[in-house]
C-alpha cells in the first residue's frame, strides 16, 4: 500500500502569512484617518508654502494660485535684504543664545534639587515647577505684562520698597528683550527639569559612592560623573529647547507687539505679519529661511554633543 502524497502549502496559504496580511490591512485602515488629515492640513500647506516662496503670490492670487509668476530666489533676496527681518533674526538669535543656556541651567538645577536636596513636599515642588509649562502661554504673557508695568507692576513696586526705581521693562529697548527671555526661562525650565530628573535616576549611585570614598567633592562628582552620564539627556533638552526658542512668537506678540522700535520682534512674528499683509511669497521665503536655520543648528548640536 503506497503512502499518501504529502502536499506542501505555498507560503501565501499559510495561516501566519494570512494573519500578517490581515494585520497589515487593519493597520493601514486605522492609520488612514491620520494620514488623510496629515496630508490635507500639514503636507499640502507645506508644499503650497514652498511653491509660494518661489512665486510672486499675493492675496489677490488666492483664487488662481497657478497663474502666478515664477520669480526664483527673488523672495529670498528680498527677505535677506529687509532690515526689519534682519533685526528680527538678530533678536531671535539673542533670544536663543541667552535663553537656551538659562533654561537648561535652571531645569538642571531644579532637577538636582528635587533629586538630592529637597526631601519634604517633593511632589508639591515638582508640580509647582512644571505648572507654568502646561499653562496657556497667552495667560502667562498677560500676567507678566502686568507684573512688569513701570508704575503699578509688582516687580517695580517691590524694587521701590528697597529704594530702587525700576525701569520700564517692556518699554525700554535695553530691557524689553531681556524681560521676554526671563519670562520664557521661567515658563519653560519645568520641561527640562522633568527630563533631567528622569536622567538622574539612571546615574548609578555606586559611582558616586566610590568617588566619595576616594575623596572627590560634590562638585567633582557632578562634573566628572553626573554630567557626562547626562549627555544623551542634555542633547535632547538642548535640541528641543533650541527649536522652540527659534520659533518664539507668542511672547512678543502678546507682551510688546514687537516693540519698542522692533527690539523684540522675532523672525516668526515678522513672517506672520507678512502673511497678514498679503505678501505670501516673501512670507514663505522667510519661513523657509527660518526652517533652514533650525535644521543647521540642530545638525551642529548633534555633531557637538552626541556620544562618541
Amino acid at each position: 500500500m503506497s503512502a499518501p502524497a504529502i502536499t506542501e502549502r505555498s507560503p501565501r496559504s499559510r495561516p501566519g502569512h494570512r494573519r500578517n496580511g490581515s494585520e497589515a490591512r487593519a493597520g493601514i485602515l486605522l492609520a488612514a484617518p491620520f494620514l488623510l488629515l496629515f496630508a490635507v492640513f500639514t503636507l499640502w500647506p507645506v508644499i503650497q508654502s514652498m511653491f509660494m516662496s518661489f512665486t510672486d503670490t499675493r492675496v489677490s492670487d488666492i483664487r488662481s494660485p497657478f497663474s502666478v509668476n515664477f520669480v526664483a530666489f527673488d523672495n529670498y533676496i528680498k527677505a535677506l535684504s529687509d532690515p526689519v527681518f534682519r533685526r528680527a533674526a538678530l533678536n531671535t538669535g539673542v533670544f536663543v543664545v541667552v535663553g537656551v543656556p538659562l533654561t537648561i541651567a535652571a531645569g538642571l538645577a531644579a532637577a538636582l534639587a528635587l533629586d538630592k536636596g529637597i526631601t519634604r513636599f517633593r511632589g508639591v515642588y515638582r508640580v509647582g515647577f512644571y505648572t507654568p509649562v502646561i499653562t496657556s502661554i497667552v495667560a502667562v504673557a498677560v500676567v507678566w505684562r502686568f507684573l512688569l508695568q513701570p508704575d503699578s507692576g509688582l516687580v517695580n513696586t517691590v524694587l521701590g520698597y528697597v529704594g530702587i526705581t525700576g525701569p520700564n521693562w517692556l518699554g525700554d529697548t535695553r530691557t524689553s528683550l531681556l524681560s521676554l527671555i526671563a519670562m520664557a526661562t521661567w515658563r519653560n525650565f519645568g520641561t527640562g527639569m522633568i527630563i533631567f530628573l528622569a536622567g538622574l535616576q539612571s546615574v548609578p549611585w555606586n559611582l558616586h559612592e566610590a568617588a566619595s570614598l576616594d575623596g572627590a567633592s560634590s562638585w567633582q562628582r557632578f562634573w566628572n560623573i553626573t554630567l557626562p552620564l547626562l549627555r544623551p539627556t542634555m542633547l535632547f533638552v538642548l535640541v528641543t529647547t533650541t527649536i522652540g526658542y527659534l520659533q518664539f512668537f507668542e511672547e512678543p506678540f502678546v507682551m510688546t507687539q514687537g516693540g519698542p522700535l522692533n527690539s523684540t520682534i522675532s523672525a516668526s512674528m515678522y513672517t506672520y505679519q507678512q502673511f497678514g499683509f498679503g505678501n505670501y511669497g516673501v512670507a514663505g521665503a522667510m519661513a523657509y529661511l527660518t526652517f533652514v536655520v533650525i535644521v543647521v543648528v540642530t545638525i551642529i548640536q548633534f555633531r557637538l554633543t552626541r556620544e562618541k
